[in-house]
């Protein structure tokens, strides 16, 4: 990856600065945004016609795009966040204690929240878990007062869970790598590895599409019937399986032919910087104290 950066930063510097001299041709947009300059825009004290191809980051989308002021934090916070609200709903005993926390909680949503139906889609796995969780300590439970036992347990799972489903909806993965081996210092490898590995979650849904598609044309498409299409479905996961079982072959390729099966010695370098901003400090700071409410209850009302 070290070379890649580097000789791609050189190339595409070295390109555009030969060509813009020259004759004053669109050069291929490198690693960096290349300035085209020709010798009678130079004389004349002309403006410079920058270039516009290289694609923007994830950061820079998100922070262009519309909603709260959450998309202008990095990874970190966001993760920190998360880990943080999780390890406070340890504290809640009772369940006005929860209810505290899950009114604070909510309370802040607006400032997270990317939108109403995105937090409808992801909070509704968590509720029916929540609802779960509830009916079952009500049925098993062998508390004096199993519905105030139940009620705490399906609110404590409200607050060790929320904060990080809606957090985790900001993160993008290759951003979260630069910023782990760029801030926290952790192994290129690994972090690369498991970057490589979330990458490929998001193509399975794809990848179903396809091979259902192919099965279907060569007339192997599921019945009617319950049965056949539990068959169906279970031969197309294979598909699957073996065809997720390639791509990781192709990409542990990749990574050896680009150095990532060294030792790990070489001191390597990262495409995109990985910022800290004042609004990291803002939400780390913010979430601290949120994820401190269900302490504060516990101490300050016993």
């Amino acid at each position: 990856m070290s070379g890649g950066a580097t000789g791609g930063a050189t190339g595409g510097a070295t390109g555009g600065a030969t060509g813009g001299a020259t004759s004053g041709p669109a050069v291929p947009p490198g690693v960096h945004t290349a300035v085209h300059m020709t010798v009678d825009d130079a004389v004349g004290n002309r403006s410079p016609v920058v270039d516009d191809g290289v694609p923007p980051t994830a950061a820079q989308r998100r922070s262009a795009g519309p909603g709260p002021l959450v998309r202008h934090c990095g990874p970190l916070p966001l993760l920190a966040v998360g880990l943080l609200c999780a390890l406070g709903a340890f504290a809640v005993e009772r369940w006005w204690q929860a209810a505290g926390a899950l009114a604070v909680q909510l309370l802040c949503l607006p400032l997270v929240a990317a939108g109403a139906r995105a937090l409808v889609l992801r909070s509704l796995p968590l509720l029916v878990a929540a609802v779960s969780v509830g009916w079952s300590t009500v049925l098993a439970g062998d508390s004096p007062d199993p519905l105030a036992t139940a009620l705490t347990a399906s609110l404590r799972l409200l607050v060790l869970v929320l904060p990080g489903t809606v957090l985790l909806g900001w993160v993008d993965p290759a951003e979260a790598g630069d910023h782990l081996a760029q801030r926290l210092r952790l192994p290129g490898r690994v972090v690369v590895a498991v970057v490589a590995a979330l990458g490929q979650l998001g193509t399975l849904t794809a990848s179903w599409e396809q091979i259902a598609a192919a099965r279907r044309v060569r007339g192997s498409g599921p019945g009617r019937g319950p049965v056949s299409r539990v068959r169906w479905s279970a031969s197309t996961a294979f598909g699957l399986l073996v065809d997720a079982v390639r791509r990781a072959g192709r990409t542990a390729v990749a990574m050896d032919a680009r150095g990532f099966a060294s030792d790990g010695a070489l001191r390597r370098s990262w495409a995109l910087p990985a910022p800290w901003r004042r609004a990291d400090t803002v939400l780390l700071l913010v979430g601290t104290a949120v994820a401190a409410v269900p302490l504060l209850l516990r101490l300050l009302v016993p």
